[in-house]
């Protein structure tokens, strides 16, 4: 589920909205795609949290908006100078090493400090989406047996499939059933995965429990 976070995280800060899964109505033969992101992306909850997360924050939002814009007008002429420097006769990786060296500084400070700001409002997404995709699984089983699917591929795992073959708008409306809405403020003591690995646990342990005793 990282890499699930990672990209509606990016999306939820750059280019909300930007994740939208093509209509469906029906799988093709037993066999069906389907694209778990974008089905928790279209949420009805993913959306809700979204809008409460960019009114909550918009403080600390604006202001790194205004930084980053910032800090990229204090990189561009360091930038250029690095560009002339380069392009001179007799130019070397040494002789360029200081002012790259100040470039990469300069970022690093600015990204560390963009961090800082969206801290809050990130991880509000984190947890938002973390409630939302611990229903995905039970979510793709309903839609599954709905659609009476025997085959569920990703859409990249299939050469060719017809639009009606995609059932990701039938997980969504599963999780607008099941998850209409979720909390934008995490516990004090929560951490990102932290529902998943609880949930994991117990599941580790059945084998065991299941165990026959060994006789002597």
């Amino acid at each position: 589920m990282k890499t699930l976070h990672h990209i509606l995280l990016a999306a939820a800060m750059i280019a909300p909205g930007a994740l939208v899964a093509g209509a469906a109505t029906a799988q093709v033969g037993g066999v069906a795609v389907a694209d778990p992101e974008a089905a928790v992306a279209n949420s009805k909850a993913w959306a809700t949290a979204r809008t409460q997360i960019q009114t909550t924050y918009k403080a600390q939002i604006d202001q790194a908006n205004a930084r980053r814009q910032a800090i990229s007008t204090e990189l561009q002429p360091l930038v250029t100078a690095y560009q002339t420097a380069a392009a001179a006769p007799g130019a070397t990786e040494a002789s360029l090493r200081s002012q790259a060296t100040a470039i990469q500084t300069r970022e690093q400070a600015g990204n560390a400090e963009l961090q800082r700001l969206t801290a809050p409002a990130s991880r509000a997404q984190a947890y938002a989406l973390e409630q939302i995709s611990a229903k995905l699984p039970d979510a793709v089983n309903a839609a599954v047996r709905a659609k009476n699917v025997s085959l569920l591929l990703r859409p990249n795992a299939a050469l060719f499939a017809q639009p009606t073959a995609d059932i990701t708008a039938a997980i969504t409306a599963e999780l607008d059933r099941t998850v209409p809405t979720v909390g934008i403020t995490p516990p004090a003591n929560w951490q990102p995965g932290q529902q998943g690995q609880q949930a994991a646990a117990p599941a580790a342990a059945a084998p065991a429990s299941n165990r026959a005793p060994t006789g002597r």
